[in-house]
């Protein structure tokens, strides 16, 4: 059995799982409502405050679902109780960053200014303090969609590994090279 199949996905106070005949998971909670359609040979119970997977056979196929769907219905009641949040710092010189609604504005070290318009369920906070780096917050309650906007914003200018420049997420270590010694 799936290590992570077989786990029971606890309900939080104040979220609702519905499911319909299709296999339409619908999460509600105090965030917001996420849906997602499970594969029709997966199972769902919702019985004791808590939602139970499993799968007909131990084919291959099944196995591989049943863990996936276990855990993008896991992120959904995540997501609609507590929500996501995802960090990214701006390191180089003159690098800037401002929010202004859904719009994201840039200053990566380009001739030109970056203009990037987010998903409505994306919300974005850009804080720039005097002495320290711009930081970008990202909160969402879908955690696939914050995860392809940051990774979206972070491929626009990578961190490179001599000096470190370039958008990172907080917390996150970058291999560092060392770069030409001068010869004697």
């Amino acid at each position: 059995m799936s290590r992570i199949g077989k786990l029971p996905i606890n309900i939080p106070a104040g979220v609702t799982i519905k499911v319909s005949d299709s296999n339409l998971v619908e999460v509600k909670g105090p965030l917001g409502t996420l849906t997602q359609q499970v594969d029709p040979d997966i199972t769902l119970k919702v019985e004791d405050g808590q939602l139970t997977l499993s799968r007909p056979t131990e084919q291959q196929r099944h196995r591989a679902l049943h863990g996936l769907y276990r855990s993008l219905v896991q992120n959904m009641v995540t997501g609609v109780s507590t929500g996501y949040e995802i960090k990214q710092e701006l390191v180089g010189v003159g690098y800037k960053a401002t929010a202004d609604g859904q719009v994201l504005e840039m200053n990566l070290g380009y001739s030109h200014p970056i203009i990037m318009q987010l998903p409505p369920e994306v919300k974005v906070e850009a804080v720039t303090e005097r002495r320290s780096n711009p930081f970008i917050t990202l909160r969402s309650i879908d955690k696939q969609l914050i995860g392809q906007v940051a990774s979206k914003i972070r491929s626009l200018r990578k961190p490179e590994p001599y000096k470190g420049k370039g958008i990172k997420f907080v917390g996150e270590v970058l291999r560092r090279k060392s770069g030409k010694t001068a010869g004697s």
